[in-house]
């Protein structure tokens, strides 16, 4: 993802995979919401609408029943699952596309740098120097390691078994057995995958030599679990292995918590796992590193263009650092949430109670799939309540708004038709535009699962939808994200130079 944006702006990319094959392994299991709305932002949701399957999880926070929240604040009320292969495969098609150079079967061994820019070497013993530098290399993260970037956190205190498998046992028998067990164990679950195999995870039974990791600092064990260990754990939570057999994959992965110290020393910066690692509870892990990935794609460009305001790459770990802490503290939560003591149980009944308010589920529901996500630009008091929210898709009155963001542009959209991005006109795009009449009465007669809520122009209902806010023009940042609200060029000003530099000209 990191590399496709990076593209974008004619920055040269070298992507240094360990792997000298992609995965098979499906850790991820696809796009939450506001993963959705980035491809769309980008063009490539088609893409991941061929291979990927709409869903509509009620309930996404520790499992808990509830339905699909109405008024969700997003034009793409659904996610979409597919397994990771499928998402990296589509990723990395795009990335090549757009002139990305992939090296596999490079692990990094060493790194070094200085005031003018980076110098790695690999396990091969090649050496190469770049002007910048991001680990997106995992939990375990060696450039993490070598930056001497802290990783505090909780250690793992659990571990579970996961599995892609052929089942004997028919559809029915799943589902009954898995509806039982969930009744004692949060943490069980059976997914089909359509093929005849089914993903099944299990909580494994807690050993001294785990537990002795755990109490270390391990976060997790690196070897996988034995077939013969996975159906063994099966009979003893389940009362049956389900007849399981030629197993694809198999894993586990403990319920340790950590985010690194920092996200960016000088000219090497942390993404996805390598800043931090959490359990997948939500399944919020793949969808929290492409968000990061977008977060800084623009900004590490305009760096290298030359053109980045002083602070704009250190808004990366302003921005970003607060959304993973929320998602490491929320993942601690489910975790609590999906124990099997009696203080676990209680909780689980006293959410199932708050889940039935609507308020309280939309609220999770935006959590998790980071719809709810804003960033402080220090602004003070908004009476649009957009400063620092993405802006959802809306319907133009030619096209819609998404569309304008493919080229990863900043973007005045403007209906006043008094504004300008002179001396700016190179890096955002300036856009004279009214909403679609017939587009906004049928949102505002609550059609609105595609093309949105209410909506004028410029602005969206946001809080779930639940208020038409109009704005006479917004500044958008290529991320989406709203920068400035107002009609008054000597006000836009300021923001354009914050955002996208000095003017030129």
């Amino acid at each position: 993802m990191l590399a496709c944006e990076l593209r974008l702006h004619g920055v040269r990319v070298v992507v240094l995979e360990r792997l000298t094959e992609p995965t098979t392994q499906s850790r991820g299991r696809g796009l939450h919401v506001r993963s959705v709305e980035i491809m769309d932002q980008r063009g490539l949701l088609d893409r991941f609408q061929a291979v990927g399957e709409r869903f509509q999880v009620g309930g996404p926070f520790a499992g808990l029943s509830a339905p699909w929240p109405a008024g969700l604040d997003t034009a793409h009320p659904y996610g979409l699952a597919m397994p990771q292969p499928v998402t990296e495969r589509v990723l990395t098609e795009r990335a090549v596309e757009l002139g990305a150079e992939l090296r596999r079967g490079c692990p990094l061994v060493g790194l070094d740098q200085d005031e003018h820019g980076v110098r790695v070497e690999l396990a091969d013993g090649t050496r190469l120097r770049s002007r910048y530098l991001v680990g997106c290399d995992g939990g375990r993260s060696t450039v993490r390691r070598l930056i001497g970037v802290g990783f505090p956190g909780e250690p793992a205190t659990s571990e579970t078994l996961l599995g892609d498998m052929a089942v004997t046992a028919d559809p029915a028998t799943v589902a009954a057995v898995t509806a039982e067990v969930r009744k004692r164990h949060v943490r069980f679950g059976t997914v089909a995958e359509g093929d005849g195999t089914y993903r099944i995870i299990v909580p494994a039974a807690v050993s001294p030599a785990a537990a002795g990791s755990a109490a270390a600092g391990s976060d997790e064990r690196s070897d996988a679990p034995g077939f013969e260990e996975f159906k063994q754990r099966l009979r003893e939570v389940a009362g049956t292995d389900f007849g399981a057999h030629s197993p694809r994959w198999l894993s586990r992965f403990g319920n340790a918590t950590r985010q690194a110290e920092r996200y960016r020393v000088g000219r090497v910066l942390l993404a996805g796992d390598a800043a931090h690692i959490h359990p997948p509870a939500g399944g919020q892990g793949l969808n929290l590193g492409v968000q990061d990935a977008f977060n800084l794609g623009w900004k590490l460009a305009a760096e290298v263009a030359g053109w980045a305001p002083a602070t704009l790459l250190d808004s990366y770990h302003a921005e970003r650092h607060p959304v993973g802490a929320r998602v490491v503290a929320n993942t601690r939560a489910q975790t609590a949430l999906m124990g099997t003591d009696a203080g676990a149980k209680a909780l689980q009944e006293l959410f199932a109670e708050l889940v039935e308010f609507e308020v309280v589920n939309r609220h999770l529901t935006e959590m998790i799939t980071a719809v709810g996500v804003r960033y402080d630009f220090g602004a003070g008091p908004d009476a649009s309540g957009l400063i620092g929210r993405r802006m959802r898709d809306v319907p133009l009155r030619r096209g819609r708004l998404y569309e304008l963001l493919h080229g990863g542009r900043g973007l005045l959209l403007d209906r006043t038709g008094r504004l300008s991005v002179t001396g700016w006109a190179d890096r955002v795009d300036h856009v004279v535009d009214t909403v679609d009449a017939a587009g906004a009465a049928g949102a505002a007669m609550g059609g609105a699962a595609e093309a949105g809520s209410a909506v004028d122009a410029c602005g969206a209902g946001f809080a779930g939808g639940s208020a038409e806010l109009g704005a006479p023009a917004v500044l958008l940042r290529p991320d989406g994200h709203v920068a400035w609200v107002g009609d008054d060029q000597r006000e836009l000003l300021p923001h354009l130079a914050r955002w996208f530099g000095v003017a030129t000209g």
